[in-house]
């Protein structure tokens, strides 16, 4: 009786994904994204954030000495290349934080933003990561468009002249 009972879930199961067939892209493991190694001498910074519904609406803008450098939202990527030395990223909402890191020279950095529920709006956070959390979740990571980040910065860039006219 057992031996008929694995047979028709073995059977079941074989029914629902038949011999040959292959996953679809959403259901295979993570991949790892191929993250170029940074330009001789210099470091890089891989900030991401993992998908999900909490701060859905939210991305994460990241700055550097009040400029931004990018802006990621969940399920997304960019890569800031950065001199070797002592980098303080800040991001905000209703709060601000600050991740303070050592960019390596040859090497790259990874960290992850999230954002978590807050009175008005969502908590930004920023963690130290690292490539084995970042190649767990890159499968369902895509980078940030380009022109659309540069066009973010160009606008930050813009908003903050108005709101600060030269003496």
């Amino acid at each position: 009786m057992k031996k008929s009972v694995l047979a028709a879930i073995a059977l079941g199961c074989a029914a629902i994904m038949p011999v040959g067939a292959s996953l679809s892209a959403a259901d295979k493991a993570a991949e790892p994204v191929a993250i170029p190694a940074p330009a001789a001498g210099k470091g890089q910074v891989v900030f991401w954030r993992p998908g999900g519904i909490s701060g859905s609406a939210i991305r994460c803008t990241v700055r550097e000495n009040g400029a931004m450098v990018g802006r990621v939202g969940p399920g997304k990527y960019f890569v800031l290349t950065a001199e070797p030395g002592a980098h303080k990223f800040t991001t905000k909402t209703e709060a601000t934080d600050e991740l303070n890191i050592e960019v390596e020279p040859d090497e790259t950095a990874f960290v992850k933003c999230k954002i978590a529920m807050g009175i008005m709006a969502g908590r930004p956070n920023l963690s130290p990561s690292s490539k084995a959390d970042f190649d767990a979740k890159a499968g369902k990571l895509k980078p940030v468009d380009a022109e659309e980040m540069a066009k973010d910065i160009a606008e930050d860039e813009k908003d903050k002249a108005v709101a600060t006219p030269a003496t």
